[in-house]
């Protein structure tokens, strides 16, 4: 099928960012949010940065306002029953994005594709939640979207080639590098991430070297441009740990057991940059 117009639910930074993703390479967008004010917030955000990149010449006037003008947003799920495609973004919660896939399925028409953005829950569930589970796959961009090629397309058991196909051919189309993954916790960018970043949290535990330090190792050493524990603080700590459980319940592998210290920062509200604090301090 030729996806056209993009519904996007979720009012977070990652939703604004496929929208940008999306409006930009020509399909039409509907954002929708449960609140028509964080929904007009959302294109307000997507609004600052376009902005910018006029500012920085990378982006013509005349071109921001077509972006914008594909743009629209909602409150009312209803809204998106005329979209070819539509992509959760909402918290990482399993029985909140099954109840949200029983509610697109009744809303969306029965050729629309329903993906989410999980980066590490079983999509089969979400599938199955609905009356369309050949129809349901995941389409994981990575933050932040506008910049990172990479969307991994997750298949579940339920899903048919025909989605599969339409999922890659969407993020082609909106100038991304595409791989398929079976669903699978994790699927292939945080299964191999996250033992990484938990075991520099165990490092920075264990008093084997400053948090400045092991990010300076893992950046001049391996030429990753940011250290774990910046990237940690950038994923969101809350985030983290959600990913890290769901992969221990799936691998029972000790390294997806979250550090300690991990908890105990969510459980102070150092949730990283969103809260303004971390593994480093983005108050000032």
């Amino acid at each position: 099928m030729s996806i056209k117009r993009v519904g996007i639910v979720g009012s977070g930074i990652m939703g604004s960012g496929i929208a940008e993703v999306a409006a930009r390479t020509g399909h039409e967008v509907v954002l929708r949010s449960r609140r028509q004010e964080t929904a007009d917030a959302m294109l307000d955000s997507l609004g600052r940065s376009l902005a910018r990149q006029v500012e920085k010449g990378r982006l013509e006037e005349s071109e921001r306002d077509q972006i914008l003008g594909r743009v629209s947003t909602t409150a009312d799920i209803a809204d998106l029953a005329g979209c070819d495609l539509v992509i959760e973004s909402v918290v990482e919660d399993l029985a909140v994005k099954k109840e949200l896939f029983a509610e697109l399925d009744r809303a969306c028409q029965d050729s629309a594709i329903l993906a989410t953005n999980t980066s590490t829950l079983p999509v089969v569930e979400m599938a199955v939640a609905t009356g369309r589970p050949e129809q349901v796959c995941g389409v994981h961009f990575f933050n932040p979207a506008p910049m990172m090629s990479l969307v991994e397309i997750v298949r579940p058991l339920t899903a048919s080639d025909d989605t599969i196909a339409a999922a890659r051919a969407f993020a082609e189309a909106c100038g991304k590098e595409p791989v398929e993954v079976k669903d699978r916790a994790g699927f292939i960018v945080n299964a191999l991430l996250f033992p990484y970043l938990n075991n520099a949290v165990r490092m920075l535990e264990n008093g084997t070297a400053s948090r400045d330090d092991i990010d300076a190792a893992m950046k001049g050493g391996c030429n990753f441009p940011m250290g774990p524990l910046a990237l940690l603080d950038l994923v969101g700590l809350d985030t983290s740990v959600a990913i890290l459980d769901a992969l221990y319940q799936e691998f029972a592998d000790p390294n997806y057991a979250a550090a300690p210290r991990l908890r105990r920062m969510v459980a102070a509200g150092h949730l990283g940059r969103k809260t303004g604090q971390g593994f480093y301090d983005y108050r000032t």
